[in-house]
């Protein structure tokens, strides 16, 4: 039998400002609206506990109360020290959901945080990033043999999951809702190239056009942030290490530079590739004053504020979210963000109507692992296709848009070999 959970937030007076967000969003998330009535129904994860680790927010938020609402107790804690909204994880709390989460925690209660999450012994995971899944597997691995599986929302995460189930280390199955058509074709994209704009127009107050913004990398999420740039105005560069994607970012219309030259034209800069040290002192070096420094990847770990730091003779906050640095010559360069995600650090994340597939896409993988994890195996998979489009035509009837369906002769003319 499960021990009763008691919460750790902030402040439980905020709940009633954490429902209104809450609320808002729930009305603009028709998908998971429909997932909810069928999770009511079918009672899927009835006398299970599922442990979510993702950015905890509003979104966030409903999504937990949908898998609540299929039978599950639930527990929550943030992803991102900086994206956790106090209001809303009291909101939570009085919806009968355990939360584990602060804004702004310092490093070690963060941690810990996650650590009591775990702690409960979770039955089901949603994880962002993979954090709640390494500390299980490196140190609490005690808590291992109830856990039946998950599903991880990030590109980060899955790397790291799928190096853990190269060299063996993997004790339970995964499922990659990033790797989901329905996640990375709109989340991804439109979802991020939104959001890490709002972040950067509302931290700055600054104007986007006729500026030169750079993006590192040009996977899903770069062409998203490269797409909504040049809607705003700006010249945008895109630095790569893919040959395949930085022609792509040629022929969809960018200027393709190292990032050694990069450095010295750009004017606001955006990392988005999951990897350490995009931006290092070398290139911080040849930047131009006032250059604006964000990272939209998962780990604050793109830009190399030590080797910034470095090169610079002092550091103050001139506005929320916007860190100063002087470098040795006078020249200025910012940091939104602590170099956190711009988009959930500074903003409020991707809009409702993306995160509501994204969102939906978890629900249904949860319930996805939850009924095949024992045939799946110790592995990383990816969503099976026919819940993939099921999100899709949700989507769509939501919309009020009817699509065409094959006839039985368009079929047999796909699926025959013979000449035609």
């Amino acid at each position: 039998m499960k021990t009763a959970l008691t919460s750790i937030v902030r402040d439980p007076s905020l709940a009633s400002e954490g429902k209104l967000k809450i609320d808002w969003v729930q009305a603009h998330m028709p998908v998971l609206n429909q997932i909810r009535k069928e999770f009511e129904r079918d009672q899927p994860f009835k006398g299970l506990r599922v442990a979510i680790s993702l950015h905890l927010e509003a979104k966030t938020a409903y999504l937990a109360k949908v898998v609540q609402a299929g039978g599950a107790e639930v527990v929550i804690t943030g992803s991102n020290p900086l994206s956790t909204q106090d209001d809303v994880c009291a909101a939570l709390v009085e919806d009968g959901i355990a939360v584990y989460a602060k804004y702004n925690p310092d490093p070690q209660e963060y941690k810990d945080l996650m650590v009591k999450t775990l702690e409960t012994k979770p039955d089901l995971i949603i994880d962002d990033g993979g954090d709640l899944v390494s500390i299980l597997h490196s140190e609490r691995q005690d808590l291992l043999t109830q856990v039946r599986g998950g599903a991880e929302e990030t590109t980060t995460g899955i790397l790291r999951l799928k190096a853990m189930e190269k060299d063996g280390s993997l004790k339970f199955p995964m499922v990659a809702v990033n790797d989901a058509y329905c996640k990375y074709l709109f989340d991804n994209r439109y979802g991020t190239g939104q959001s890490v704009w709002d972040g950067i127009n509302r931290t700055t107050n600054l104007v986007v056009a006729g500026k030169t913004v750079v993006v590192n990398g040009y996977g899903w999420c770069g062409k998203g942030v490269a797409m909504r740039a040049k809607g705003l105005g700006a010249n945008v560069v895109v630095t790569e290490v893919d040959a395949i994607r930085a022609v792509e970012a040629y022929m969809d219309g960018f200027t393709v530079l190292s990032m050694e030259e990069a450095a010295k034209v750009g004017e606001f800069f955006v990392t988005v590739t999951g990897n350490k040290d995009v931006i290092r002192g070398e290139h911080i070096a040849n930047m131009k004053d006032g250059a604006i420094l964000s990272n939209a990847g998962h780990f604050d770990i793109e830009v190399n504020l030590v080797e910034l730091a470095a090169l610079s003779v002092s550091k103050r906050i001139v506005r929320r979210n916007i860190e100063e640095y002087v470098l040795k010559d006078g020249r200025k360069i910012y940091v939104l963000a602590e170099g956190r995600l711009v988009n959930l650090a500074a903003g409020d994340g991707h809009p409702a109507e993306i995160m509501d597939m994204t969102f939906a896409l978890q629900a249904i993988a949860l319930r996805h692992v939850n009924e095949n994890y024992e045939s799946i195996g110790s592995k990383v998979v990816n969503v099976p296709y026919e819940l993939d489009e099921l999100v899709a035509r949700t989507k769509l009837e939501s919309l009020g848009i009817k699509i065409d369906t094959l006839s039985d002769e368009q079929k047999a003319y796909l699926d025959s070999w013979a000449s035609h």
